[in-house]
């Protein structure tokens, strides 16, 4: 029997009858009920539901975007993504503007059912070792957006996930980026595997803790690397900051919260003259930095990003099940505080 949370009409953002694309809000209220669907997309696959009994469709018809495609993973054949084509009536309301998307490619997250969660938790595992650029189902989602941009190159593209998806769009957006194409993206509850340090209540400690961090990275970073720096040009994160992803984070939610003492910290240090200490530890992680001194090649961390608009939701959530839920991003945004990092 499917749950409430499966049902549209009982748990998704209903009142949206018309979307204003200009409008945060509503923006990010249909890429979260996008992800959704991909999520009850798998349901309906693992509980045989076909037809007029399927849940799927309506999370993405009732704003009136079709399907394009599904994105099947090749080792266990369970959707993990979809392809959305934004198809209003003829005659779109003034809503309607040229800031909605054309199209939209979506990943979920983990999904603890038995014909989907060996393979899931693979993902995860590979997300928690820098590992994800390595899996096939990766190869699949990049090669979709790769393709997806070369065919529609006039065309406005958006990237949405949750959780392992979000890491799953994080890192299509980057490779993009990389090549001087910027998409939009919307991340929610994104991956950030570091020490629990914003689960801290005492805000010296956990500000000594970052100070403490960003000095051992960054001379580390100085005697692995030396003081030599790349014309600014050529420093991949340097180019990478001029793409702005918006992520979605829960301060309760241990999966994402650090990104909100990564950004924080990054102008404290700028504000107390450590600006310089604090760009280089920024780029850099310290395992990635062994690995450089061991003379081994390694990803740069998912979660090293220059710039984003980072929003908050800032109501208490009871549990961890609230807090990295998909759902809580079509709530009221009266608890949604934004803020723009642009690293410079």
């Amino acid at each position: 029997m499917a749950s409430e949370r499966e049902i549209f009409h009982l748990s998704g953002p209903s009142h949206l009858t018309a979307v204003n694309w200009k409008n945060d809000h509503d923006r990010r209220s249909v890429a979260a009920s996008l992800v959704q669907g991909v999520y009850i997309l798998e349901r309906d696959r693992q509980e045989k539901r076909q037809g007029p009994q399927a849940l799927a469709p309506l999370w993405w018809e009732f704003f009136q975007f079709q399907m394009v495609r599904q994105l099947v993973d090749d080792v266990d054949s369970s959707i993990f993504g979809a392809i959305y084509e934004f198809k209003p009536p003829t005659s779109p309301s003034s809503l309607s503007t040229c800031e909605s998307p054309h199209y939209v490619i979506a990943f979920r997250g983990t999904i603890r059912k038995p014909h989907s969660v060996s393979q899931d938790l693979k993902l995860d595992l590979h997300v928690l070792q820098n590992g994800l650029h390595q899996t096939s189902r990766f190869e699949i989602a990049m090669q979709a957006v790769r393709n997806m941009v070369a065919a529609n190159q006039d065309k406005n593209i958006w990237l949405s996930g949750h959780s392992l998806g979000s890491a799953m769009a994080m890192l299509a957006g980057k490779n993009m980026a990389k090549t001087g194409i910027f998409l939009e993206a919307f991340l929610f509850n994104p991956p950030f595997f570091s020490a629990p340090i914003e689960r801290i209540k005492d805000k010296t400690v956990k500000q000594g803790l970052r100070i403490a961090s960003s000095l051992i990275t960054a001379g580390l970073a100085v005697a692995v690397k030396g003081t030599h720096q790349r014309n600014r040009f050529e420093d991949p994160f340097v180019y990478l900051s001029t793409w702005v992803p918006s992520l979605f984070v829960n301060p309760a939610d241990h999966i994402c919260c650090e990104y909100i003492g990564y950004f924080e910290h990054r102008q404290k240090m700028k504000d107390i003259g450590a600006g310089g200490i604090e760009r280089l530890a920024t780029q850099n992680s310290i395992h990635g930095l062994f690995m450089t001194a061991m003379g081994k090649e390694s990803e740069p961390p998912l979660h090293l990003i220059p710039s984003a608009v980072l929003t908050i939701n800032s109501i208490r959530s009871p549990d961890f099940r609230q807090a990295h839920g998909i759902h809580q991003w079509w709530g009221p945004d009266s608890h949604f505080k934004s803020k723009l990092y642009r690293y410079n």
